[in-house]
């Protein structure tokens, strides 16, 4: 990496208007957390003054990279990058199936390799997809910890349909979960509000309106000590509608398989509802109670049994896309456990 040492880059009017950690992922050839640890360590001037990832470059800027001080940033020919699978591709769009333990995109806490790293290196041309240049040709997330189907736009009119799409919720995503306990039901539909807990890591899911308990708490009517305003969080913010609707597949002794649909897309969203309506999923210790993470250390399984196994879509022409994913090897194992 010291062949960028005391390199100027003078920015063209091709380039210019860009995020400056996104210009520089670009030019470098580095993930873009990589740029980000250089901008932190002062170690980039826009002419001759510290910058911050966010400044927006400009026509005849001059990008200065001194003399590094982090001899781990690699190129990302030299960085190990995460691989996945690819499902479908087509000029549009591609849909690729992500392994558990690979986060969508960066932020900045992040530092390890993400999956829009690999996708921009493998496909330069995603950078000027979407409206967020951190996460170029993204319309949806999975969380790190599940696995599944996840599409990515190839180009702004695919992005923008897909986009629309999203907030019609005209896209069938069905995912794979095993839960904690024997659910009675055949089928049921959560719908309590989620909101972003005290701790800010986690969400809370809010059996009824997340207004109605804040006032109630600030006006002395409920408990700070009860269930329910645990359930917020001191601090919490009123929360978000959402719903989660699911079925039974199969029945185990202590555990059910569900096939779960989202109407909504919150953050941590089927792993918050399905703790809060007591069946939290195998694997999960975040949301887990201390029995069940107890359990999970006994499994031994290091990821959450959530797989998101269909994704279906219209394409540009109007037409109806729709694909499957298996169930990954170490959650059938898991199955072959608790059977």
């Amino acid at each position: 990496m010291e062949q960028f040492s005391n390199k100027t880059i003078t920015v063209k009017i091709t380039d210019a208007d860009q995020r400056l950690d996104v210009f520089l992922a670009s030019k470098l050839e580095i993930s873009r957390a990589q740029t980000q640890k250089l901008i932190k360590a002062g170690q980039i001037l826009i002419n001759g003054k510290i910058a911050n990832a966010h400044y927006k470059i400009q026509e005849k800027d001059n990008v200065n990279i001194k003399a590094l001080k982090h001899k781990s940033i690699k190129t990302l020919t030299e960085l190990e990058l995460p691989r996945f699978e690819t499902i479908a591709e087509t000029d549009d769009y591609l849909v690729i199936n992500k392994p558990a333990g690979l986060i969508v995109h960066g932020g900045n806490s992040i530092t390890e390799p993400t999956l829009t790293d690999a996708l921009e290196k493998k496909y330069p041309d995603l950078r000027k997809i979407g409206d967020d240049p951190t996460r170029p040709g993204i319309v949806h997330r999975l969380d790190k910890e599940a696995s599944g189907l996840l599409v990515v736009a190839k180009t702004n009119a695919m992005f923008d349909a897909l986009k629309q799409q999203f907030k019609n919720r005209l896209i069938k995503k069905t995912y794979a979960a095993l839960v904690y306990g024997n659910i009675i039901k055949d089928a049921d539909e959560i719908n309590f509000s989620i909101a972003r807990s005290a701790q800010g890591y986690r969400m809370s899911a809010l059996p009824r309106s997340g207004a109605e308990f804040i006032k109630k708490i600030q006006a002395g009517g409920l408990p700070r000590r009860s269930p329910e305003s645990r359930a917020l969080g001191a601090g919490t913010k009123a929360g978000r509608a959402a719903i989660t609707e699911f079925t039974v597949t199969e029945h185990f002794i202590n555990y059910t398989l569900l096939s779960v649909t989202i109407k909504t897309g919150r953050t941590h969203q089927i792993r918050v509802h399905l703790a809060a309506y007591n069946h939290p999923l195998v694997g999960d210790t975040l949301y887990g109670t201390r029995r069940t993470k107890e359990l999970n250390k006994k499994l031994g399984l290091n990821r959450i049994w959530l797989h998101a196994q269909t994704l279906g879509f219209s394409d540009l022409r109007g037409e109806w896309q729709e694909f499957n994913s298996e169930v990954p090897k170490e959650l059938k194992e898991i199955m072959k456990k608790v059977k």
